[in-house]
């Protein structure tokens, strides 16, 4: 079994910050890429970013310059600094996680349930 688990969501005025975390617990052997996805109800989901297990980024367009998103290996980790917050970016974010549960094993995605971030004045 593995676990994802985010934090960090909330309200926030347009232009503030805010910090989302991941932490992926459980039966890991190795964690490859990890990311988040976000989603607004009546819109498709949209990735935001993805860090892979060697530390590359790949970010969406809308979010270039303002997200930064980073892993601690030794924590199962990752964050998602998100600053220049805009009421656009008003979503619920989804952290997932591609995780190997063994030598040879075949990587899977987990998912975590969903934190919501709302940028309103």
């Amino acid at each position: 079994q593995v676990q994802v688990v985010e934090s960090g969501g909330g309200l926030v005025q347009p232009g503030g910050s805010l910090r989302l975390s991941c932490t992926v617990s459980g039966s890991i052997f190795s964690i490859y890429a990890m990311g988040w996805y976000r989603q607004v109800p009546g819109k498709e989901h949209e990735l935001v970013a993805v860090v892979t297990s060697g530390g590359a980024t790949n970010y969406a367009d809308s979010v270039k310059g303002r997200f930064t998103i980073s892993r601690d290996n030794a924590k199962n980790t990752n964050y998602l600094q998100m600053n220049s917050l805009k009421p656009e970016d008003t979503a619920k974010y989804y952290c997932y996680a591609d995780v190997s549960a063994g030598r040879g094993y075949v990587p899977i995605d987990y998912w975590g349930q969903g934190t919501q971030v709302t940028v309103s004045s």
